[in-house]
């Protein structure tokens, strides 16, 4: 055989771009659910910190008729996206030479945007006491993931692995201006809510090319949490309903009710091998089927169903209509035995276009450079930075009327990572 391109000398190169490796701008996706730093030898713990700023502008809908899916372009749009950050944290041990456990905890799904300015997603009407509010939607998640794993075979090259994850889930959305017709007005606060799911997955490994490749699933997260509405204009809609026995019908106000939120399920595919022996090729792919999720507010729902085209099932608050696919391709250049640098390119398929107006961006083309130090034997710093080109997307509200369209709009995430190991 060839070179011995022993896992040891690479390993200063591994991950050293995944400080600002964000999954996507497909649906919620946000961290990417990395559990890479389960994977490392011998005993691992990583801090991550990941800032994302993007650009998403563009301009509302001028067109007034029958035509769902028409558009003339009307006032302008400033940038909704607000930035946002997030850490992640990973530590592993092995407890002998066949078990190993971890602990990871990162940020998986999130949004965040908020609308200002003149334009139809802002409340105009000075009689309104929400006159000069914009549209705005926070949606954070939290993860805590336990693993045990267990390597197998003669050589150990075999692992499998497993555990419980703790999900935290917590969200407030605002619709404001005159694009989201009725509903100009409605408010939804979903209080946190914790519920519990699993991860799953085998890896394979061959250090004499540093050759390493594992698939993990993790499931969907079931949530029934505490959903506070308020839809001013749905005892309006309801009194325009016909009568029916025992007089009209009129919708509440307010209702404070539960709702049931199911975060998706993923998998992830990831894989290193060496090039030659100062060299490490890497890829990942995931896939996450947004097209099965959705928000759905019993009082927003209920009122959906005035109209007679939304029977029976009423409308979804957010949903998507297609699933998400990411892929990364790298390569990592050990430069000195302590310093590495790497880059990559990546493609995100979106979740579908037209898209929910509260989030309009149609996936994304990337690229990225990052370099990792190892100050010490065991302790190393990484950064790493990413430019994103969003893909054009026209929004969407829940009835499937375009209401914008935002086009040429980019972002760039930044990420620092401190590391230990022990082998």
């Amino acid at each position: 055989m060839g070179a011995n391109f022993n896992l040891k000398t690479l390993t200063v190169a591994l991950a050293a771009l995944s400080a600002a490796s964000i999954a996507s701008a497909a649906g919620l996706d946000r961290s990417g659910q990395d559990i890479t730093a389960f994977l490392q030898d011998g005993t691992y713990a990583e801090t991550v910190y990941t800032y994302l700023d993007a650009d998403v502008s563009g301009h509302d809908n001028a067109y007034v008729g029958p035509d769902k899916n028409a558009y003339q372009q009307g006032k302008k749009i400033d940038d909704i996206a607000e930035s946002y950050d997030f850490f992640r944290y990973g530590v592993k041990a092995d407890i002998n030479d066949t078990f190993s456990v971890g602990i990871l905890y990162d940020e998986p799904f999130g949004a965040a945007a908020d609308y200002s300015g003149n334009n139809n997603f802002v409340d105009q009407n000075p009689l309104s006491p929400r006159n000069g509010e914009g549209t705005n939607v926070e949606v954070r998640t939290e993860n805590i993931t336990g693993i045990l794993g267990a390597k197998l075979g003669e050589n150990k090259n075999f692992q499998i692995y497993g555990g419980p994850v703790a999900q935290r889930v917590k969200a407030n959305v605002k619709l404001r201006g005159t694009a989201y017709e009725v509903a100009n007005g409605y408010t939804t606060n979903i209080n946190a809510d914790q519920d519990y799911g699993w991860i799953a997955g085998v890896a394979y490994s061959k250090p004499e090319i540093a050759l390493q490749a594992a698939l993990t699933y993790r499931s969907e997260i079931e949530h029934n949490a505490n959903a506070f509405e308020s839809y001013p204009l749905a005892p309006r809609v309801g009194g325009s309903i016909p009568p029916v026995a025992g007089g009209p019908f009129v919708f509440p106000s307010t209702r404070d009710g539960d709702i049931e939120i199911t975060t998706p399920k993923s998998v992830n595919f990831d894989f290193q091998t060496g090039i030659n022996p100062t060299m490490l090729a890497t890829a990942k792919v995931r896939w996450v089927p947004w097209s099965d999720f959705a928000i759905v507010p019993s009082l927003y729902n209920e009122v959906s169903t005035a109209n007679p085209a939304y029977r029976p099932d009423g409308l979804s608050l957010v949903s998507y209509d297609k699933d998400q696919w990411l892929v990364e391709l790298g390569l990592a250049k050990r430069l000195t035995p302590a310093l590495a640098v790497t880059g990559n390119i990546g493609w995100d398929s979106g979740a579908g276009n037209p898209v929910s107006s509260l989030g309009p961006i149609d996936g994304y083309y990337s690229a990225g450079l990052g370099a990792k130090y190892n100050f010490t034997e065991n302790w190393a710093i990484s950064a790493g930075g990413k430019y994103l080109w969003f893909g054009d997307a026209e929004g969407q509200i829940p009835s499937k009327t375009v209401v914008s369209n935002f086009e040429d709009n980019d972002g760039f995430a930044l990420g620092m990572k401190l590391s230990y190991q022990a082998k």
